[in-house]
């Protein structure tokens, strides 16, 4: 397949009119090395990488934590269908018994190999039950736990080691200790916390490099308590997940979070739930009833549960009522997501010898106009 005439996002971080080459399922660096030289026509479009979301919890009727192949399958092809072509589901705060169900559930999807017209699974990306009653958001109270090295690695087993991320309050009991032992071999997240700014400086000095959904269940940045996004700010290593869908951040606060991060330390998450895709109406998150109405999502009690939003919409709003760069949005969320999970050497751009997902976006208002998975049209 050739891809023509689109203007292409390269690995610097540009858009350059080029020809997209690719053999099979990857990426190839000449025409000469294409067999099957059907054209795509991408005048009016921007090729950019299929986007990678390491924070989402369901969508189209299903949720991660329903534990089912059938959920998984059915969020993969919506996701795949949007222009999501890589996938890190959440978990939610839940007992032991049913984490470790949905992590062998996981594992099994993985193991039957990937399906046609489907996202990739790249991993799990577990929110909890490690976090802060203080600041459990949309998280079920009734199952938050301490850190537990034992559960950890009992969950990851299961899943076959495909947790990718869990989210951690540094400021309760043993958390220190389970950053310290275990930051080599998943990315800690400070999430769902009540941090000040010192005990969120040692978490990172100890191994945490990463922070979940900035801003939200977490206390505000200000001149005299600067907290975890001061200290996020000011420790170089660390990233930040940021949703852009219009409701859980202001417009002028993501502008300022790029400003203060740069787009080399944002990634874009979408955050959604099982609404994603659907009317309005009433849905659940983590066994919690939750209603939805237009892109607001929330508890009974009014707390904002995950968004109705997916990734490519959230990008979207980014950039066209947000005024964020194109160039910064998409490797906010297709290069940086990527690198975060260990994924950057066969996702996350186009480059000779990668995955071929290509997403083409119609340049007037960056709606969808072809998504091609692994060098096949969708």
């Amino acid at each position: 397949m050739i891809i023509k005439n689109a203007s292409v996002y390269t690995e610097d971080g540009r858009f350059l009119s080029k020809d997209i080459w690719i053999e099979k399922d990857y990426f190839v660096d000449c025409e000469e090395k294409v067999s099957d030289k059907t054209v795509v026509d991408g005048t009016g479009c921007y090729a950019i990488p299929g986007l990678t979301d390491i924070h989402f919890h369901g969508c189209v009727g299903h949720d991660f934590c329903d534990g089912t192949r059938e959920a998984i399958d059915a969020m993969a092809a919506y996701e795949a269908s949007v222009g999501v072509t890589n996938i890190v589901p959440a978990t939610m705060t839940l007992g032991e018994d049913t984490l470790l169900e949905i992590c062998k559930t996981a594992k099994a999807y993985r193991e039957e190999g990937l399906k046609e017209k489907r996202a990739r699974l790249c991993g799990i990306n577990m929110e909890g039950p490690f976090v802060a009653a203080s600041k459990k958001g949309a998280q079920n109270g009734a199952y938050i736990k301490t850190p537990d090295l034992e559960m950890f690695d009992k969950l990851n087993e299961a899943s076959g080691f495909m947790v990718k991320l869990i989210a951690i309050a540094p400021e309760v009991e043993g958390a220190m200790e389970f950053i310290e032992k275990r930051h080599d071999e998943v990315v800690i997240s400070l999430a769902h916390t009540a941090t000040d700014f010192d005990t969120a400086v040692r978490a990172f000095e100890r191994g945490a490099n990463h922070v979940t959904h900035l801003y939200n269940a977490m206390n505000p940045y200000t001149h005299r308590a600067p907290g975890l996004v001061g200290a996020a700010v000011d420790t170089q290593k660390v990233e930040v997940e940021l949703i852009c869908d219009g409701v859980h951040i202001h417009p002028a606060a993501v502008r300022t979070t790029f400003k203060m991060f740069g787009d080399e330390r944002i990634i874009l998450i979408s955050d959604s739930m099982m609404a994603t895709g659907l009317e309005d109406g009433n849905y659940s998150l983590g066994g919690q009833a939750v209603k939805v109405v237009g892109n607001l999502a929330t508890l009974q009690d009014g707390t904002i549960a995950g968004s109705a939003t997916n990734l490519m919409d959230c990008l979207r709003t980014a950039v066209l009522k947000m005024g964020i760069p194109l160039e910064s949005a998409v490797k906010c969320a297709t290069v940086n997501p990527a690198k975060s999970v260990g994924i950057y050497d066969r996702y996350g751009s186009i480059a000779p010898q990668k995955k071929a997902n290509v997403v083409l976006l119609k340049k007037e208002d960056l709606s969808l106009k072809q998504v091609i998975l692994e060098g096949q049209l969708l």
